[in-house]
């Protein structure tokens, strides 16, 4: 899970279209689109964001729903936590002093 998870964080127009779902999740591809093109000037085609999303939705980063004819991308920090809990060690003491 972690090498699809790190890939899919890898290309910064991935990381792009998490932005948007954080700012607002349950987006159809249509809304991802138009935000991607008129907020970032990019010029993606929806295959190409459809594709991005299969990759994301690999990862476990972007969870989907149907509702009727539409479906809906939302996002899932789950993934995140799980490696910041890989990796984060709580150290009781306080913060460990670095030296060069």
């Amino acid at each position: 899970m972690a090498d699809d998870l790190f890939k899919a964080l890898a290309d910064s127009t991935r990381r792009t279209i998490l932005d948007e779902l954080t700012e607002k999740s349950g987006q159809t591809l249509f809304e991802i689109c138009a935000r991607l093109s008129m907020k970032h000037q990019l010029g993606i085609s929806r295959q190409g964001v459809s594709q991005h999303l299969a990759v994301l939705e690999a990862a476990g980063l972007v969870e989907t729903r149907r509702e009727g004819r539409y479906k809906f991308h939302d996002l899932n920090t789950a993934p995140l936590r799980q490696i910041t809990e890989r990796w984060l060690v709580r150290d009781p003491s306080g913060p460990e002093e670095s030296t060069p």
